[in-house]
This record gives structure tokens, C-alpha cells and sequence, in this order.
């Protein structure tokens, strides 16, 4: 044992720590009496000092970290509930009947003027209102698909470091609590799963973070520009429309319907086009794989961190997660990312325009609003980057809608919509430096059906 820890306080009672707190570990290990040596190390790492509410509160936040089923890397049960409680906390109130008729109502008449402007086809839009619980509950599944890859290569570092500070800091207490001839270095062999369980747990909890920072400030369910919700579901958000309409001088009403015309466009755009959801998924996912963990400064977190203030772990650990300079891949695939959320919400954002103009005074206003909003990013996307890693922001907006407007100004909006046709005809990242370029090129592009004519003509006929 150490020579720098006492055996006995100003009484001359044994150290350790104070008797509820003994109670407490007890609790937590079954009855079972823990060796005085590994009391008195426990007591020497500042424990006794913290008030026992406190400290049953950090006992009962590690035992959640290796208890319930083995979910992977990402356990979207613990997600679920930490991004639920979190929305709680701040106030959530329940939909009623009330709400529930406005979004039904909303996304109906959406869907209408949509029909007149784009001849994309209706996936049957149904609209609901949503708490934001209701918004975590039933986008997790595709939040689980697109960061699964950033939390694979969180929890191994985190794992990592986990071990390293593990054995070399307690294998003096782990061998005082093994039995006589137990071999501590197997035994530490045995923790190994149980920390990577840990390690996943801690992300998970800051990934339910993030989930409700986002909570708190989206409209609607595909906001972020992702295929978040179920098919011909029209989700709006009304505790959070509520907040953002309240600066706005704008009628309560045309806020609703300017943003079920939003998102009705996305779901249209997402159904319509069947490719364009797998390629935004494949971009998300391969930019969450090239992500850069910085090993080191998880490990110098972990080493510093104060086992007296679990809340504080989390703090700590966002902002060390991802290394400050991105490598080349994840720069590559940010770019991809970026362009197709651009595309999206740039194609969005002409038709909306287009149908929403014909109706509502203020939708010139609104649309840039949303534009400025979705281009630069609320704070909640600030925060669900730093704790995820993930950056859902369409910096080439105003170019993405400017090439969709420019390809409607020359072939109507059949040209415009043609753009989705396949994803070799999709704009890139080069055409939005060069609209003009692309708009020709589309314009001189017989469509893939006179493609097909025209071979078959050049090959003889149907039987050449």
C-alpha cells in the first residue's frame, strides 16, 4: 500500500470513507465487503469528501454503463432515454387534438400546391404533429444506421484509454479484491469486454446529447436535410415552430404552411428519387468512418478526469473526441456530404418558393430566413457536431438553388426536375462553381427514354 495514505483519521477511527457511502458500495456489490485497502485508495481519491447523494448518483451512472444488453458500439436504448430525459427537462409538452388537426391540415394542403409545380409524384403525405420526444423516438433507427461507424471508432479509443489508465492506476486495488492466487493480468483480460461496454455506453449518452440539443430546435422531421422519418410522414414540430415564429411578425399560420410546404418537398424529393436517400446515407456514413479520433487526448482526459464529478466526464470528453485537423479522406467526404445536402435543400428551397409564393404574402420572407438558418446552422448543430462528429450543414445553399432556378428559367420546371433523373445527371460540387456550364449541358441532354430510341434506332430497330 502506498506510504502517503493514512490508516486512521484525527479520531483514531480507521480511514476509509464515511459509513452510508460503504453502505452504498455494498448495495452495489451484493453485500459483499470490499478489502479496507481498496476502501482506504478510494477514500484517498477524494470520495469521502463529495456528499453521498452525489456519490450514489456517479455509482448509479457507472452500473447503467455495464448493465442491460450488449448493444455494440451505439446502444440506441441508452440513447433514447438520456436525449428523452434531456427534452424533459427543458419541457416537452405533450400534442393534442389540437395541434395534431393543424399538422393534418397543413401537410393536406402542402401536398396540393406542391402538385402544382412539380410533377415529382406524392408519397401519400400524411401530416402529424410531434413532441420532441416523439422526433427522437422515431428518427433513432436512421441516427443509429449513419453514426454506428463514428461510434465504432469512438468506443475502441475510448476502450483503449479506458485499459491503459485501468491497469496502470488499478491493478494495486484490483489484486486486493481478487482472491488469494487469482492472477490480476487474466483478470484484467476479463475487464476488457466490460470497459468496451463502458466506452460505448459514454458515447451513446453524448449521441443522446446531441439528439436533444436537435430536439430542441427542429421544425420538422427532415430538417436536417436527412431521410429521418417513415414513409409519407409529414412531421412538424409545433413547441419549437412556436419559438422560432415569435420574432418573425409573421402569421402563425403561414409559418405552419411555409414549412409543411418544406417538408413535403423533401419527402416528395426523397420518394420520388429513389437513389438520392442511399447516396446521402453512403456520404453521411463514409465521412463518419474517415473521421479522425485524437487517441491521445482521450487518453490524457481519461487520466485526468475527477472520478468525485461524472458530470464532468462528458464535458471533457467532447471536446477531445475528433482531432482539430481533418484528414484528406475526411475532407473528401465532408465535401460529398455537404454538396448533396446542398442539392437537397437548394432544390427545396425554388420549389417551395414556387408554391408557396402563389399563396402565402410572406413566404418571400420566410424562404430567406430558412435560408440563412440552414446555411450557417443553429447552435444545436454546433453542439451535435462537436459531441458526434457529424457536420449537417449545406454551405453551398444559395449555389445549389441558384442552378436549380437557372435550369427552370431554361426548360421550365421538367429541365429543373430532370436533374434527379439519375445520379451520373446529378449536379457535383464542380457544376455549382460552374451553373451556367451545367445548365447547357442538361439542356443539350436528350433524356435516358430518347437515349434508348436513339440506339435502337442506330442499331436497325427493336431487333437490330
Amino acid at each position: 500500500m502506498p506510504d502517503d495514505i493514512e490508516r486512521s483519521d484525527s479520531s483514531g477511527e480507521p480511514a476509509g470513507l464515511p459509513p452510508e457511502m460503504q453502505e452504498a458500495l455494498r448495495r452495489m456489490t451484493g453485500g459483499a465487503e470490499l478489502p479496507p485497502e481498496v476502501m482506504e485508495q478510494l477514500a484517498s481519491m477524494g470520495l469521502g469528501q463529495i456528499p453521498v447523494a452525489q456519490f450514489e448518483g456517479m455509482l448509479s451512472q457507472f452500473q447503467s454503463m455495464f448493465a442491460g444488453p450488449d448493444e455494440g458500439p451505439l446502444s440506441p436504448t441508452i440513447t433514447t432515454d438520456v436525449a428523452r430525459k434531456a427534452v424533459a427537462a427543458q419541457g416537452d409538452p405533450a400534442m393534442g387534438e389540437r395541434e395534431r388537426q393543424l399538422a393534418a391540415e397543413a401537410g393536406h394542403v402542402a401536398d396540393l400546391w406542391l402538385g402544382e409545380v412539380t410533377d415529382l409524384e406524392s408519397p401519400g403525405l400524411r401530416g402529424v404533429a410531434w413532441s420532441r420526444s416523439e422526433w427522437i423516438e422515431d428518427t433513432m433507427a436512421v441516427w443509429q444506421t449513419l453514426v454506428e461507424p463514428v461510434a465504432a471508432g469512438v468506443t475502441g479509443a475510448m476502450t483503449k484509454a479506458m485499459t491503459a489508465q485501468f491497469a496502470d492506476g488499478g491493478m494495486e486495488a484490483l489484486s486486493a479484491m481478487l482472491p488469494p492466487g487469482t492472477n490480476p493480468a487474466a483478470a484484467m483480460a476479463q475487464v476488457g469486454p466490460m470497459l468496451e461496454r463502458a466506452g460505448g455506453s459514454m458515447f451513446s449518452m453524448q449521441l443522446g446529447q446531441g439528439l436533444a440539443g436537435l430536439a430542441s430546435e427542429m421544425l420538422t422531421g427532415t430538417e436536417v436535410s436527412l431521410p429521418l422519418t417513415g414513409d409519407g410522414v409529414l412531421a412538424l414540430i409545433p413547441s419549437n415552430i412556436a419559438s422560432f415564429a415569435e420574432g418573425l411578425e409573421i402569421d402563425l399560420e403561414q409559418v405552419w404552411l411555409y414549412l409543411a410546404v418544406r417538408e413535403a418537398a423533401r419527402l416528395r424529393l426523397f420518394a420520388g428519387v429513389p437513389w438520392l436517400a442511399a447516396q446521402i446515407r453512403t456520404a453521411v456514413q463514409d465521412y463518419a468512418r474517415d473521421l479522425a479520433i485524437d487517441t491521445e487526448a482521450i487518453e490524457d482526459a481519461m487520466r485526468g478526469l475527477d472520478p468525485s464529478d461524472p458530470g464532468a466526464m462528458q464535458a471533457t470528453l467532447a471536446d477531445k473526441l475528433f482531432a482539430p485537423d481533418p484528414t484528406p479522406a475526411q475532407r473528401a467526404a465532408l465535401a460529398r456530404l455537404e454538396t448533396w445536402l446542398a442539392l437537397v435543400e437548394g432544390w427545396v428551397d425554388v420549389v417551395t418558393d414556387r408554391a408557396a409564393g402563389r399563396h402565402l404574402p410572406q413566404a418571400g420572407a420566410l424562404g430567406e430566413t430558412m435560408r440563412r438558418r440552414r446555411a450557417s446552422g443553429g447552435p444545436a448543430e454546433k453542439t451535435f457536431a462537436a459531441l458526434v462528429g457529424l457536420q449537417l450543414r449545406p454551405r453551398r445553399l444559395r449555389d445549389a438553388a441558384n442552378l436549380f432556378a437557372a435550369l427552370e428559367d431554361k426548360g421550365g420546371a421538367t429541365l429543373r426536375d430532370s436533374a434527379w433523373g439519375h445520379p451520373d445527371l446529378a449536379p457535383s460540387a464542380a457544376d455549382l462553381d460552374d451553373v451556367l456550364g451545367y445548365v447547357e449541358r442538361r439542356a443539350a441532354t436528350p433524356e435516358p427514354d430518347d437515349l434508348d430510341d436513339a440506339l435502337r434506332e442506330l442499331l436497325g430497330g427493336d431487333g437490330g
